[in-house]
């Protein structure tokens, strides 16, 4: 075939098809990624609030020698603070000597 031929015009219509259906493709991987990304951010937030529930606990165990009784007092007097619409935090006081049980829970 030299330059001056046609192309059969069938040729040129799966060679869009196979382009299209590689874009359809890497979008679609694309999109699985991304939602596997905002999963894992969304799981280390809620490790992140967890560890700073407990870092504000030992705080307040060693400056004032008991664990809060409530997440409430940390909140009060140790500055803690997280995004109630987000999470649900339950906070199970053992004894004034031992370490809370600290669970987050995302609400999605």
């Amino acid at each position: 075939m030299n330059r001056f031929q046609k192309k059969h015009a069938s040729g040129a219509f799966w060679g869009r098809m196979a382009s299209a259906a590689f874009f359809l493709a890497v979008l679609a991987l694309f999109l699985v990624g991304l939602n596997d990304l905002s999963g894992t951010t969304a799981r280390q937030e809620a490790e992140g609030l967890k560890n700073s529930i407990l870092q504000s606990a030992v705080h307040c165990y060693a400056l004032e020698g008991f664990y809060p009784d409530s997440l409430g007092y940390l909140e009060d007097h140790y500055g803690l603070s997280y995004d109630r619409d987000k999470y649900v935090v339950a906070y199970e006081i053992i004894g004034s000597n031992l370490m809370p049980d600290v669970s987050v829970i995302p609400l999605n």
